[in-house]
């Protein structure tokens, strides 16, 4: 299974109401749902507006509210994830910001 694979079997799950669990999606692409989110991240970073969210599956975007918010979701998960990083290492989250953008350059 590769990346344009995955994008043909979501064009079955366009919208929220079409959702589909990771675990049948995965089954139906036979592979593993670790290999499924890691060929769900690579259609995304090539602009594809996949939607994930625990309540609905997975899903292509279809109007600007359902891209809107599963990149709410993923915007409160990431910030979730550097608030425990913060607090992990003991640093303030600015701190922890100008860290990440030095690892950048």
């Amino acid at each position: 299974m590769n990346a344009p694979e995955l994008l043909n079997l979501l064009a079955h799950h366009q919208g929220r109401e079409s959702g589909i669990s990771a675990a049948d999606l995965s089954r139906q692409a036979g592979i593993s749902t670790r290999q499924l989110r890691e060929l769900c991240s690579q259609l995304r970073e090539q602009g594809i507006a996949i939607c994930a969210m625990p309540n609905t599956g997975y899903f292509l975007a279809v109007t600007p509210e359902e891209l809107g918010q599963s990149c709410k979701f993923l915007h409160h998960r990431a910030m979730k994830s550097l608030r425990l990083a913060s607090q992990m290492q003991k640093i303030s989250m600015p701190d922890l910001f100008g860290q990440l953008l030095l690892n950048q350059a």
